[in-house]
């Protein structure tokens, strides 16, 4: 059972005193203590309507006890770790994330063609590392919780909670000095009773990227759910889940790109009628005020909205999904395709916390060198591993 203390006393989760003591914490802007550990790991407090939530602060989770629901796994299993200090900079006094992003948020001159994001590289830089697209959004997933699940949430994870947790992990990070959200618009749930006064709130999120007479065009990060690609003179339309009437543009030859960047994440999208296809992408408003996409990138998620990146990791996931153990997905972030990640973790598992590893067909004797590395580096933790190209999937260790 968690602990936390708050003004010098100490609640577990069932005090009935807690949810009072989170409200004034969330008053008087104090930071709880988590006491899975001692002498305790700040906290912060999210209003979600008229209710208070104690969150973990951004990429902290590694502080935490691996029995805690604030807990992550170590950011070396996941594409996360090279981030670390160059693109992502924690500042302990704040709490907040600073992040050096690899695309611009503001557009000079002609609007230059877009491009697919989340580009992927054989190398790696030691210096100078930026966020990709497709990284922000696997950062944004991540520490919005979104990639944790145990079957006891079934039916419980809806968009519109999804969206409440992107926007409060997004005012932790911080890009030039201000928060992300502020720069990120992620659509709010349609209802047809309440079109006008969603769309007049759209209508003000819009406003600071008015094109101007002078200087550069300023734009916005978008975090939604595809509902399709439409054919349109000259390219083709981003139709966004609850974004009725609002169509953003591509060029004929940025969809030609997109295409062939993430046919793997069109084709998986188009062969399970449960999952979801997640876009970001960084846009702006021409001189009509219709909305052009600068760079776009595309995540699948399943049906509870785990991401995966192949058939088998599918797999990997509904069958995850059934147990009530809590397990973690591991995302890729910069890495690319030819390095390994874990494909998930369960850090509550026993005797030991397990690392599940999705080994591909395609794979070569210097991706699974790295593999058996990783692995070393991890003597705390069992390994599970699937070999793709060797059959099934194996069953999972009993707990």
């Amino acid at each position: 059972m968690r602990r936390f203390e708050i003004a010098g006393a100490v609640l577990n989760e069932n005090d009935p005193a807690l949810p009072t003591a989170i409200a004034a914490a969330y008053r008087d802007r104090m930071r709880p203590l988590c006491l899975c550990r001692e002498p305790g790991i700040p906290m912060y407090v999210a209003a979600m309507g008229e209710q208070f939530v104690v969150k973990r602060m951004p990429l902290s989770g590694g502080q935490h006890d691996p029995a805690c629901d604030s807990y992550e796994p170590p950011l070396d299993l996941s594409g996360l770790g090279p981030l670390m200090g160059s693109a992502i900079r924690l500042d302990p006094a704040s709490g907040m994330a600073a992040l050096r992003l690899e695309f611009s948020l503001t557009r000079t001159g002609s609007r230059a063609a877009p491009t697919p994001g989340a580009s992927e590289s054989t190398s790696v830089k030691s210096e100078g590392r930026r966020l990709s697209l497709r990284g922000l959004l696997h950062l944004l997933w991540n520490e919005a919780g979104l990639t944790k699940w145990t079957s006891a949430w079934a039916g419980k994870r809806h968009w519109w909670n999804i969206r409440w947790h992107l926007i409060e992990a997004a005012k932790t990070m911080l890009v030039r000095g201000a928060p992300l959200s502020e720069v990120l618009l992620v659509p709010e749930p349609f209802r047809a009773e309440n079109k006008d006064a969603i769309e007049q709130r759209r209508a003000i999120a819009l406003s600071g990227i008015q094109p101007q007479k002078a200087g550069p065009r300023k734009l916005m990060v978008l975090v939604g759910e595809v509902k399709e690609f439409q054919a349109a003179r000259g390219g083709h339309r981003l139709v966004v889940k609850h974004w009725p009437g609002f169509p953003i543009l591509l060029d004929e030859r940025a969809w030609t790109r997109v295409q062939a960047r993430f046919e793997a994440e069109l084709a998986l999208w188009a062969a399970n009628d449960t999952s979801h296809l997640i876009t970001v992408a960084t846009f702006g408003l021409n001189a009509t005020g219709l909305a052009i996409i600068e760079e776009i990138a595309l995540m699948v998620v399943a049906e509870n909205w785990i991401p995966y990146e192949s058939a088998q990791e599918l797999r990997l996931v509904e069958t995850l999904a059934k147990l009530r153990e809590q397990s973690i997905k591991g995302l890729r972030y910069a890495s690319p395709a030819d390095q390994p990640i874990a494909a998930a973790l369960l850090m509550q598992h026993r005797p030991r916390p397990l690392a599940l590893f999705v080994v591909p067909a395609s794979a070569d004797d210097a991706y699974e060198a790295a593999l058996e590395e990783m692995i070393a580096s991890r003597p705390e933790m069992d390994s599970w591993i699937w070999h793709a190209g060797q059959g099934e999937m194996p069953a999972l260790p009993v707990r």
